[in-house]
C-alpha cells in the first residue's frame, strides 16, 4: 500500500547544508505519463552541492542556479537527487500496467521538446521538478528504463546514472572521439571520469587518466591506459611524451579547468605534424577554477575545438541503457549512505581523501537494510 505522506530531504534553498531538512512531505502521485517510482538508490552528484550553493553563474558576480531555458527553474522547496533506481508501483493514466514491479533507472534530463538529436536548455529532477532523495517520486514513463540486470545491486545501478555516464558520453560524442585516438582524461577518478574511461574503451579509443598516483591501480584495472599524477603538473607534457611514445593526445575531456587548461591543450598542440585530426577540448566541469586565461592565438592557430558540454541527448540515454543492459559498462560504487544522513554525506563528498573513487548512493531508510547496508563504507 502506498502511504499518504513519505520521508525526504527537502531544500529549502541557496546555502550550506543547513538548508537540507529532512521531513514528512505528501506522496506524489504519477500524472497521465508518469509512474511512481518507490526509490531504492540514488547516486549523489556534486551538481547537487553548486545547484544547493547557487554556483551556476552565467555572468560574474553571479549567484544562481543555471536557467538555460530563459527563467529559474530550481524553486524552493526542491527534492534533489537525479540518478534514480527503483521500481514502479503505480502507473499514470495512458501508461500500461504491465510496468508494475519493474526495477529500472531514471534518464534524469527535463526535455524541453521530443527531439532525440539535441537537448538545448537542459534541465533535470532534483533540479527543476523533484527527484530521488525521497522514499516516493514520479516520473516520466519513458524515461524509466527497465534494467532487470541481476547481478547488479540497485546501488550498483544508481551508481551507473545519466548525470554522470550521459554528460560523459556528450562529451565524448560531441568532440568525435573515434576508434584508435588517444584522449585525456582529467578529473578520472570521479563519476564522470570513470565511465569516460569506460566508453572511451567502447568506442577503441584510448584513455590516458589524470588523478593521483593512490589511484591507479583502480583507474588502469577500470581501462586507463596510463595513469598521469596531477600533484605535479610542471612536467606534464614531457610526462605524456613518455607514455604515449612522443605523441600528442587527440583529445582532452575536461572536469578540471582553472589554471590547468593551458597545460591542457599544450598536451594537444606539441607537435602538429603527427596530428591528422584537429585537436579537441570537450569541458564539462571547472573542479580547478571557474577561469581559465588562455591566448586566443592559441585557440585560432592551432584551430583547437572547444566543445561545453552539461546534459545529453535523448539517443545517447538509450544507447547508454543498452550498454549497461548489455554489461559493457560497470558500476564505480564507492559507499552508501542513509537518506537521513545525507548531511553527513555532503561533508565525506566534499572533503573526500585519497581513497575516494566513483559514486556515493544514498539509500531511503527504508530500504537501507535490503539496498543500501551492504555498501556501507565500511564494508566497500
Amino acid at each position: 500500500m502506498i502511504p499518504n505522506t513519505m520521508k525526504a530531504m527537502v531544500l529549502t534553498g541557496h546555502g550550506g547544508i543547513d538548508k537540507l531538512k529532512y521531513q514528512s512531505v505528501p506522496t506524489p502521485h504519477p500524472a497521465p505519463g508518469q509512474v511512481l517510482v518507490q526509490v531504492t538508490a540514488t547516486a549523489k552528484n556534486n551538481t547537487d552541492r553548486k545547484a544547493r550553493e547557487g554556483l551556476y553563474p552565467t555572468k560574474k558576480g553571479e549567484m544562481t542556479s543555471f536557467q538555460m531555458g530563459g527563467k529559474p527553474t530550481l524553486i524552493f522547496p526542491r527534492i534533489q537527487g537525479a540518478d534514480i533506481a527503483g521500481r514502479v508501483v503505480a502507473v499514470g493514466e495512458g501508461v500500461s500496467e504491465s510496468c508494475l514491479g519493474e526495477r529500472g533507472l531514471l534518464d534524469f534530463n527535463i526535455y524541453a521538446d521530443a527531439r532525440r538529436d539535441i537537448n538545448l536548455t537542459p534541465d533535470y529532477f532534483g533540479h527543476g521538478a523533484d527527484g530521488g532523495y525521497a522514499e516516493y517520486v514520479a516520473l516520466p514513463s519513458d524515461q524509466f528504463h527497465h534494467i532487470p540486470n541481476p547481478e547488479l545491486a540497485d546501488a550498483e545501478l544508481a551508481a551507473m546514472g545519466m548525470c554522470s555516464y550521459q554528460t560523459a558520453y556528450h562529451m565524448v560524442t560531441s568532440a568525435n572521439i573515434q576508434a584508435g585516438e588517444r584522449v585525456l582524461v582529467t578529473g578520472a577518478s570521479g563519476g564522470v571520469g570513470t565511465a569516460l574511461i569506460q566508453l572511451c574503451r567502447i568506442v577503441g579509443a584510448i584513455p590516458y587518466a589524470l588523478s593521483k598516483d593512490d589511484k591507479a591501480d583502480a583507474l588502469l584495472k577500470l581501462g586507463a591506459e596510463a595513469v598521469l599524477d596531477r600533484s605535479d603538473m610542471s612536467s606534464f607534457v614531457d610526462r605524456v611524451k613518455a607514455v604515449t611514445g612522443g605523441k600528442p593526445f587527440d583529445a582532452v575531456m575536461d572536469l578540471v579547468g582553472g589554471e590547468m587548461t593551458d597545460t591542457f591543450i599544450d598536451t594537444m598542440i606539441f607537435d602538429m605534424n603527427a596530428r591528422s585530426t584537429y585537436p579537441r577540448l570537450s569541458i564539462a566541469g571547472a573542479s580547478g577554477g571557474n577561469i581559465s586565461e588562455i591566448l586566443w592565438t592559441r585557440i585560432y592557430l592551432y584551430q583547437v575545438q572547444i566543445f561545453g558540454v552539461s546534459h545529453g541527448t535523448r539517443e545517447e540515454a538509450d544507447q547508454l541503457m543498452a550498454w549497461i543492459r548489455g554489461g559493457q559498462l560497470k558500476p564505480v560504487l564507492h559507499g552508501a549512505f542513509k537518506l537521513s544522513d545525507l548531511h553527513h554525506a555532503e561533508v565525506y563528498f566534499e572533503n573526500r581523501g585519497s581513497n575516494y573513487l566513483g559514486k556515493i548512493v544514498i539509500v531511503p531508510d527504508a530500504q537501507w537494510n535490503e539496498h543500501g547496508k551492504l555498501f556501507t563504507l565500511g564494508n566497500v
